[in-house]
C-alpha cells in the first residue's frame, strides 16, 4: 500500500528539520518517491544532505527559492524537470512564517496593507504560483496529485489576531475545490490537509499548551500530517478530490476546550 516508487514529488516549505515539509519529504521518500524540496533559505541544503544520507544521492534534489517571486518559481519548475524529467506529486506546504521575517499577529484594526500583502503572499500567492507553473508538468503524466497544506484556522475556526492567516488558509481551500473540479477529468486530484495544533520548531508555548486540551490530549506531530499527505498522494486516494482532511486530534468537534471534571 501507498507505493510511490518512480513517482516524483515536490514539497515546498521543507527547510525546518522539525517541520511538516521535511517530515513529508521523508515519508514520501520512504514510500519510494524521488524528492525535490525547497525553502526560502539555504538551510534547505542541510535537509537535502540529510535526505540523501537516508535515501541516496540520486533520489533527492532541491534548492532555495522565494515562492512569491514568479521567476524563482519558474526556475524551481525548470530545475525539477532537469533533475527528474517529470512531476507527479505537488505538496504546497510553504507559508505561515518565513525565516528572518518577524511578522507578529495583529488584530484587524491594526493591520496595514503591507502586513496584509505579506501574509497573503507567503501563504496564498506562493500556493497559486507554484501550482500554476507545476500544473502543466503534472498534466503531462495524465495522472497526478496536488496536496495543499491549509489549516483548521480560517476554514473551520478563527483565532484572535490571525485575520490575514485565516483569510489565506480559507482561500487555499477554495482554490483546492475549484481546481479539483477543473482537473478531475485529467486524472489529477487536488486536496487539502487541515492541521490543528501541530508541535514544530516554530510552535509557541501557548500553542503547545493548547494541544493539551484536544480530545487526544496532546499536540500532533509533523509525521502525523505527513502520513495524511502520503495517503492523498497515493493511488489508494484516487477517488478523493476537492476535500480537506482535518488532522487536529478532534479539537474542532468539541465545544469545551478545557477539561471538565465529569470523566
Amino acid at each position: 500500500m501507498f507505493d510511490l516508487t518512480n513517482k516524483v514529488a515536490v514539497i515546498t516549505g521543507s527547510g525546518s528539520q522539525s517541520g511538516i515539509g521535511f517530515a513529508t519529504a521523508k515519508i514520501l521518500a520512504k514510500a519510494g518517491a524521488n524528492i525535490f524540496i525547497t525553502s526560502t533559505t539555504d538551510r534547505i541544503l542541510d535537509r537535502i544532505h540529510e535526505l540523501r544520507g537516508l535515501f541516496g544521492k540520486d533520489r533527492v534534489e532541491g534548492l532555495p527559492a522565494d515562492l512569491t517571486d514568479e521567476k524563482q518559481v519558474q526556475k524551481l519548475v525548470y530545475e525539477t524537470q532537469r533533475s527528474f524529467s517529470k512531476v507527479d506529486i505537488l505538496v504546497n506546504n510553504a507559508g505561515m512564517v518565513q525565516v528572518g521575517h518577524d511578522q507578529p499577529s495583529s488584530k484587524f484594526e491594526q493591520l496595514t496593507l503591507e502586513s496584509w500583502n505579506y501574509g497573503i503572499n507567503i501563504n496564498l500567492k506562493s500556493t497559486f504560483l507554484v501550482t500554476r507553473y507545476f500544473l502543466p508538468e503534472i498534466k503531462r503524466q495524465q495522472i497526478g496529485r496536488i496536496v495543499n497544506i491549509s489549516s483548521v484556522t480560517g476554514t473551520l475556526v478563527g483565532i484572535n489576531g490571525s485575520t490575514v492567516y485565516s483569510s489565506a488558509k480559507a482561500a487555499i481551500l477554495g482554490l483546492t475545490r475549484s481546481l479539483a473540479i477543473e482537473e478531475g477529468k485529467h486524472g489529477i486530484t487536488v486536496n487539502c490537509v487541515g492541521p490543528g495544533w501541530i508541535k514544530t520548531g516554530s510552535s509557541s508555548d501557548d500553542e503547545v499548551r493548547a494541544g493539551n486540551f484536544t480530545p487526544v490530549g496532546r499536540s500532533g506531530t509533523p509525521e502525523e500530517i505527513a502520513h495524511t499527505v502520503l495517503f492523498l498522494a497515493s493511488e489508494e486516494a484516487s477517488y478523493v478530490t476537492g476535500q480537506m482532511i482535518v488532522v487536529d486530534g478532534g479539537n474542532t468537534v468539541q465545544e469545551y476546550k478545557v477539561q471538565l471534571d465529569n470523566s
